[in-house]
């Protein structure tokens, strides 16, 4: 298929796909007339890219799961390189949800005392405050 079919079955663009070619991610074979040549594996690979991304993986987290489909494995994650890379991003989620998790700790502190503030004034609008800058 040449790229424009490619890139629309893909849900991308011939741009973006140009990009991945350029990157080594995508290899295009040349027709006889010059013209880009994919088929049902690239759009597989392409697909891998895209999950992988729609989870927040950079470009480059996504070349171990090409690698290994290239080297014709029936799925991208079953390569130790692509293992590895999902426990790096495990790890790296993880400390971002610790990180989220202790900035909504600090926000449930700073409401709980600004009702209470509120509360005590009995109506009357309580003064700004924001313990959170000192």
């Amino acid at each position: 298929m040449r790229i424009g079919e490619l890139a629309k079955r893909a849900g991308t663009s011939t741009r973006t796909l140009r990009y991945y070619e350029s990157r080594g991610l995508l290899a295009a074979r040349r027709t006889g007339n010059g013209y880009r040549d994919y088929d049902e594996d690239d759009l597989r690979l392409l697909k891998q890219i895209r999950t992988l991304q729609d989870f927040g993986f950079e470009l480059e987290e996504t070349r171990p799961f090409v690698d290994c489909l290239r080297a014709g494995h029936p799925a991208g994650d079953s390569c130790p390189a692509s293992l590895a890379v999902y426990r790096r991003k495990l790890a790296e989620l993880d400390g971002l949800i610790g990180q989220l998790t202790d900035v909504r700790d600090q926000v449930a502190r700073q409401l709980t005392a600004a009702e209470e503030v509120a509360g005590a004034a009995a109506g009357e609008p309580p003064a700004p405050r924001c313990e959170m800058t000192g």
